[in-house]
């Protein structure tokens, strides 16, 4: 009885985290691709040209703890299980703020993966940072304190659950090398780069600037 009514607080916790981060960053954080409408296309498209646009800074001095040592905890959960049951549906979560399995409707491959915790089956789902850390170093994240980098690492705007392989295939890729191989989420993809890049006073390179606009131009 005692480990059920500590299940659903943990539950309660982990669900009044993502509802707060949400309220705090007044938008959807996982709006459905069927919502992207030609109007918001055409916001996106005007807000990308407030964005500087340059060459990549060099890769030099860049390192993962540059944006902080692994993931943010709030309220005893880690972001990655926060996300985890953000996206999920059936989360099951344990005693510990960790979720045990679930099913992801990857928005990048448009596959359903069966999500259950383990070493290997871990794997199968992964969080990426939609613009990628190295590439936020290389656009102006270098400028920034490490308070904000640490933010930026653990922004729901900029973290899906998706599949892990072609996470893997993504790396640190922008717009101009990499987009979803579920062309019907591009627009949310891009939609999302764009949004992140304002938040955080990044930069976009010319060929990434124009390939969401040919993105944006398909909404």
């Amino acid at each position: 009885m005692k480990q059920l009514r500590r299940r659903r607080l943990v539950v309660v916790t982990i669900f009044l985290v993502v509802v707060s981060v949400a309220a705090l960053n007044h938008q959807d954080l996982y709006q459905p691709v069927s919502q992207v409408s030609v109007n918001k296309a055409s916001k996106v498209d005007a807000d990308i040209d407030k964005l500087p646009v340059k060459g990549r800074a060099p890769k030099t001095g860049y390192k993962r703890s540059q944006f902080g040592n692994g993931w943010r905890r709030q309220e005893g959960c880690d972001t990655r299980n926060i996300i985890l049951y953000r996206d999920l549906k059936q989360a099951v979560v344990d005693d510990n703020c960790r979720v045990r399995s679930g099913r992801l409707d990857d928005p990048y491959t448009g596959k359903l993966i069966d999500f259950v915790r383990g070493p290997e089956a871990s794997q199968l789902v992964q969080i990426d940072h939609v613009v990628a850390l190295s590439n936020a170093w290389q656009t102006g994240a270098q400028q920034l304190t490490r308070q904000q980098r640490e933010d930026f690492a653990n922004d729901p705007l900029n973290l899906l659950a998706v599949d892990g392989a072609v996470n893997q295939q993504k790396s640190d890729g922008d717009a101009a090398t990499w987009l979803p191989p579920n062309k019907a989420f591009r627009c949310q993809y891009v939609e999302r780069q764009v949004s992140v890049k304002l938040r955080y006073s990044l930069w976009v390179t010319a060929p990434e600037k124009q390939a969401i606009k040919n993105v944006l131009a398909k909404c």
